[in-house]
């Protein structure tokens, strides 16, 4: 991990919302720095998936802003923040499932469409399992490989942020590992990743800082090996987190 003193993504004291007049953040704040692997984790109804997409232009920002590099990208446009660098995967709907797996990487990079071959090439180099079945449907894979695509087509933009909501909800344990395993690759060629994720025990063993939301609001932050230690995180949310994450997963298990 590299660091810089001018994060690379930084919010600073968001309040956002979906409807007039409620807030689902609350003066919440979070930084990533060049090259950083950050988590975001916290009870269901914390804010988390709202912070990912305020950062990615998907929530209304009522005050505070988000900055990109040290400028202020309050308020761009999804197409404007992906120009600018930032690449998002949504927890569902995040692929088309009528194209095939190279269509899919092809809408990836439709702002830049002369780099199609070079990045496709480096996509198929991460994603060797793509690769075999490039002219398969997306709506035919895995939940796992659907995911996968998700992350491909995200980062045929090369991205210098790439922004993950809950990438293992839904998978089995199995998929789950194969999902961080794959985050943190992709995180040691140079991205810096956001990640929100519901497997929180996961999430703090690989990333290099963790914020926890609670109420929209930040309740710790930290070294992620030290928050999954912290006693007061464990009791806290831990617990209750874990039984959670282990519920959905007895339900993949069951449908897969």
């Amino acid at each position: 991990m590299t660091t810089q003193a001018e994060p690379i993504m930084r919010a600073e004291n968001l309040d956002a919302g979906y409807l007039p007049g409620i807030n689902i953040l609350n003066d919440c704040s979070l930084e990533a720095r060049k090259g950083e692997l950050v988590g975001i984790i916290g009870p269901n109804g914390a804010g988390k998936s709202t912070l990912l997409k305020s950062l990615f232009g998907l929530v209304n920002i009522r005050s505070g802003k988000v900055m990109l590099n040290g400028r202020d990208v309050t308020g761009l446009k999804t197409n404007e923040l992906v120009r600018a660098g930032v690449g998002f995967v949504p927890q569902s709907n995040n692929v088309f499932p009528s194209l095939s797996i190279e269509e899919n990487l092809q809408m990836g990079l439709f702002l830049k469409p002369r780099e199609f071959a070079t990045r496709i090439d480096e996509m198929w180099d991460l994603f060797p399992m793509l690769a075999d079945r490039r002219k398969q449907q997306a709506g035919s894979l895995s939940g796992g490989e659907r995911q996968s695509v998700a992350m491909a087509r995200a980062l045929m933009m090369n991205p210098s942020v790439l922004l993950l909501d809950e990438p293992s909800a839904g998978l089995s344990p199995v998929r789950q590992d194969e999902t961080f395993i794959r985050t943190r690759q992709i995180n040691k060629t140079g991205v810096t990743i956001i990640m929100v994720e519901q497997n929180a025990r996961r999430c703090l063993q690989i990333c290099d800082r963790a914020y926890v939301l609670d109420h929209g609001t930040n309740a710790y932050e930290g070294a992620g090996r030290e928050l999954a230690n912290d006693p007061r995180v464990i009791e806290l949310y831990l617990g209750t987190l874990a039984q959670d994450v282990e519920a959905k997963a007895g339900q993949a298990d069951a449908q897969a």
